[in-house]
């Protein structure tokens, strides 16, 4: 069934799309609010104890030998496990925040204003102060960075050849990476060369710079993803709720310090910018948001889709939004690329990623697949070939794809948020790698569609169970495949019990 068209009314456009009902008052409030808020809060605690232990720390470790916190590094399993329990807790109580949510809007107990963004923010204050989970990525952004800061190329050096490996922002960075060059745009890499010149080659301030410039992200998720929702006449809670309060957007954007929310957060503002106001103004923020991350650029196609649809829909009005939408996106592109002096050598290191396969990949793994079915046949082992075949056909069928959201936004079948979000999402899947952070892209503005409401089931249990795929020390186990499996059992263990405790208050 198409989806209606948006609503353009005053009222549903920015008039405060996040407020609640009237909130009860503190003595009617029901326990389970304060139970959910609090067992949630407990288990941010937990992993952020154990990740001074279990995180993604970095090398040298700045907590060796100290008294207190430097315990946890002195038993890795008993860390992992603890940061595993905590990880259970903060999920079980996102899980119950949306059965509150659901009890609300079937007419239940009002929750208080504000009660989910408050929450939220109280889960996220332990996670602050603690160690990077779940990976390494924001080592790679400090070396880059100050690559870019000693005047050097990071885009054709990577950190052990322009840094040398015995530097104290290369020693952790993963292996593999140190000799790769940035395959971010140079938006970020000049934002972060502005990060090195306050923080130097002091790692633990770098870590809470870059913290600090995902919050920034963060919050222009959180201002635009309940305007986008309230355009669709949907109720902006749930998008704050499946969208931003999500343990994938807590562990892995906050946690693990991921540039995904900085480009998010331009891009979802660029787009109700675009939508409510001036799409020009949009279309500059979205370009900035590429000049972050390029998938970004994708949603540029979706708003001047949009555009051409309210000018008439015909060819003419494509072709002229499209050519000033280009003129624009190019001209502030390259006032980025010449103005940060990093010029356009990301162009050459987008395939990065791809040096590592995937096993979340349709194209890796068909690739891989057809690989082993070769080796069996006794044909050889083809599987780089391959591999190489899938990646391309795969980026076919997510052109694809985009191209048939892209016409339905035209024609009016589709809103553009719901394109943003399915194009993205198609992207991501078919591309050669995906880490959990990537399916976000798709995911944040999908929590602000029509999509949302017919898949929500699945896409709240893919969040619960994606949340806790990753470890959080953000490497293997190839060498301790035994660690991971107790850790894991020690921490469902030490889950109970809280569970125990809480029995009797749990929402239902």
């Amino acid at each position: 069934m198409a989806a209606p068209e948006l609503s353009t009314s005053p009222e549903n456009a920015v008039a405060d799309p996040i407020a609640d009902h009237p909130p009860p008052s503190p003595q009617h409030q029901p326990s389970s609010f304060r139970t959910v808020r609090r067992f949630g809060m407990t288990g941010a605690l937990l992993m952020a104890i154990g990740s001074l232990g279990a995180g993604a720390l970095p090398v040298p470790n700045p907590l060796f030998g100290l008294r207190l916190l430097g315990l946890p590094s002195r038993n890795a399993t008993v860390s992992i496990a603890v940061t595993y329990a905590g990880m259970g807790m903060v999920v079980l109580g996102w899980l119950w925040l949306g059965r509150l949510l659901k009890r609300d809007q079937n007419g239940g107990t009002p929750l208080p204003r504000g009660f989910i963004t408050r929450t939220m923010t109280l889960w996220a204050l332990p996670l602050f102060v603690a160690p990077p989970m779940f990976s390494k990525d924001v080592y790679s952004y400090l070396a880059q960075s100050a690559i870019a800061a000693r005047g050097l190329d990071p885009y054709q050096l990577g950190p052990s050849d322009a840094l040398g490996v015995d530097d104290p922002l290369t020693r952790s960075v993963p292996t593999v990476w140190r000799p790769t060059g940035a395959p971010y745009g140079p938006l970020f890499l000049f934002i972060g060369r502005g990060i090195t010149a306050l923080t130097g080659n002091d790692v633990v301030l770098g870590i809470f710079a870059h913290r600090v410039l995902a919050l920034v992200g963060l919050a222009g998720i959180v201002w635009a993803l309940p305007r986008l929702a309230s355009r669709l006449d949907l109720d902006p809670r749930s998008a704050l709720w499946l969208g931003v309060a999500n343990p994938l957007v807590l562990f892995h954007l906050f946690s693990g310090v991921h540039n995904e929310s900085l480009m998010l957060g331009l891009m979802l503002a660029g787009l109700e910018i675009g939508l409510a106001h001036s799409w020009l103004a949009g279309a500059v923020l979205i370009t900035c948001a590429a000049g972050i991350k390029v998938p970004a650029a994708l949603s540029l196609g979706f708003l001047g889709m949009d555009v051409a649809r309210r000018r008439g829909d015909r060819l003419r009005d494509v072709a002229m939004v499209g050519a000033t939408m280009t003129l624009v996106s190019s001209a502030v592109m390259a006032a980025i690329g010449y103005g940060t002096g990093l010029g356009f050598g990301w162009v050459y290191t987008l395939g990065t990623p791809t040096m590592i396969r995937s096993w979340v990949s349709v194209s890796t793994d068909l690739g891989v697949l057809g690989g082993q079915l070769g080796i069996l046949a006794g044909m050889g082992d083809h599987t780089t070939s391959i591999l190489a075949l899938t990646m391309v056909l795969g980026g076919v069928v997510a052109a694809t794809i985009c191209l048939g959201l892209l016409l339905g936004t035209l024609r009016g079948r589709i809103d553009p948020v719901t394109g943003v979000g399915c194009g993205l999402g198609a992207v991501v899947l078919l591309s050669p790698t995906v880490h959990p952070w990537y399916l976000l892209w798709g995911a944040i503005p999908l929590a602000a569609s029509y999509a949302r409401i017919r898949y929500r089931r699945l896409a709240v249990a893919a969040s619960a169970i994606v949340a806790l795929v990753v470890p959080p020390t953000g490497a293997d186990f190839a060498f301790r495949a035994y660690q991971l499996p107790m850790a894991i059992v020690a921490g469902t263990i030490i889950l109970l019990v809280p569970l125990y405790v809480v029995r009797h208050r749990i929402p239902h």
